[in-house]
């Protein structure tokens, strides 16, 4: 005859995991703690089976915290067992009416373990799917961090900019032809004004691979004169340390802006789009 194996497995980070066996009728099995290792979640599966029959599966349930969740589902799937992620709420709501006052790793892990029995709607076995399937959620996963980061960054960026340029060019997107010249010049007005629209108007083309030019150009040289009339080298304004810090500032935007391309290309190499204006062959100096 069938039987039943529910093993709950109350999940560690730096520490050992807790699992619980149970029967079909809320008896105990055994009590286990494992480490992602073969040699550990061998013992514990021979441990979860010892006296059923040859034909029972294991039901395994866990939460879906982090990542450590996916070795444990990796060995149980592979070895033709259920597994089971449930939401943390889900779990909470049940070791609430089993344990008004007490929480344990034990008690996680029994919670768990009775969770097919007394709430078995809306648990479905795990599909651990293809090596595709799996790179395009890193890719996912990874391309929303970096838009995340990206924002942050370019937020600051443009902050520091308008205290630089009160007029900025700045006023959508900040392109990678913006990032290029920020880390040429730092929004520096001065610098800006010595650079010329003849430099400033190359490393934009350059930058942003000829969709951008000398309108671009003219956009922040017109800021920078600007702001060369209304501070008149005021000591109030930090110029320089400004201009230090957008650059600084610039360096982690452009990396994070580079891997998103990285990423929402495929793994495909970026667009290598920031050259100094100074490499250029000598042309309108």
């Amino acid at each position: 005859m069938h039987e039943r194996r529910l093993v709950g497995i109350d999940l560690g980070v730096a520490s050992a995991h807790t699992a619980q066996v149970l029967r079909a009728d809320g008896t105990k099995v055994c009590r286990r703690s494992c480490w992602p290792r073969l040699d550990s979640l061998q013992e514990l599966e021979r441990a979860a089976l010892a006296g059923a029959s040859d034909s029972t599966r294991l039901e395994v349930v866990m939460e879906a915290t982090g990542p450590a969740w996916r070795p444990i589902a990796v060995y149980f799937v592979r070895r033709g067992h259920l597994v089971y992620r449930v939401s943390s709420a889900k779990a909470h709501d049940l070791r609430r009416f089993l344990s008004r006052h007490a929480k344990s790793n034990s008690i996680d892990a029994l919670t768990l373990a009775m969770l097919p029995i007394v709430g078995p709607q809306g648990l479905l076995p795990l599909e651990l799917g293809s090596h595709e399937q799996a790179a395009l959620d890193r890719r996912v996963r990874a391309c929303d961090r970096l838009t995340r980061l990206c924002t942050v960054h370019k937020t600051r960026l443009k902050d520091l900019v308008r205290q630089l340029l009160p007029l900025s060019p700045l006023a959508g997107d900040l392109t990678n032809a913006d990032l290029a010249v920020l880390l040429e010049t730092g929004a520096d007005p001065h610098h800006l004004a010595r650079l010329g629209k003849a430099r400033l108007t190359r490393l934009i083309t350059r930058a942003s691979r000829g969709h951008l030019g000398a309108v671009r150009a003219q956009h922040w040289l017109d800021a920078a004169g600007e702001a060369i009339w209304l501070f008149q080298d005021h000591p109030a304004v930090a110029i320089q340390e400004l201009a230090e810090e957008v650059i600084y500032e610039g360096h982690p935007t452009c990396q994070a802006v580079v891997s998103l391309q990285f990423s929402a290309a495929g793994g495909q190499d970026p667009p290598v789009w920031q050259r100094s204006a100074s490499d250029g062959e000598g042309e309108g100096k």
